[in-house]
């Protein structure tokens, strides 16, 4: 069996830790951790025989860093997207063990002109409209492969009209299973 990378195994820690204590993991920087940035933790079920990926169960994020290590970071994003994706119900403690989990560390993003400036298998897209509502998608999501399909999923996350006036940003991110 492969080994799991550290990120992903203080993810599901991280998880863990929550699920028994109520409180959120505060991990020490490690040497050759990348600054703080942007990063989204995203908990799927396991795929099933021909998927790409399993049904989702979880995931949240933000942008930009908001706690000072990129492994604070991953642990308040684990937790959220095990607890507060509203979406679903909070995980339980036995539900841990069987998700796949993989951390995205965001790039920063980028103000582009146009969909045409996109592709779906390598930036993830932030739409921004009126009133300063976002909707963000990450890069690489199995489902999707057209840049104009990226954007209205983006739109309807920030409940923008297809009307509505949008700024569009890209981003890369390391997508870390």
């Amino acid at each position: 069996m492969e080994e799991e990378h550290p990120y992903v195994t203080l993810a599901r820690q991280a998880i863990r830790h929550y699920l028994a204590t109520g409180e959120i993991l505060d991990p020490p920087a490690e040497p050759g951790d990348p600054p703080a940035s942007g990063v989204f933790v995203s908990l799927h079920y396991p795929a099933s025989p021909g998927q790409v990926e399993g049904p989702l169960r979880g995931c949240i994020g933000s942008i930009q860093a908001r706690e000072p290590t990129v492994r604070g970071e991953i642990a308040r994003s684990a937790v959220l997207a095990a607890t507060s994706d509203p979406r679903f119900p909070s995980l339980r403690p036995g539900e841990v063990d069987g998700l796949e989990v993989t951390v995205y560390l965001l790039g920063d993003p980028e103000p582009i002109d146009g969909i045409d400036q996109l592709d779906p298998a390598r930036y993830g897209v932030i739409v921004e409209g009126p009133g300063g509502r976002r909707g963000l998608l990450l890069p690489a999501i199995p489902s999707i492969t057209d840049a104009a399909e990226q954007v209205e999923i983006a739109r309807q996350k920030a409940f923008l009209s297809p009307t509505d006036p949008i700024r569009l940003y890209r981003f890369t991110a390391e997508i870390i299973h």
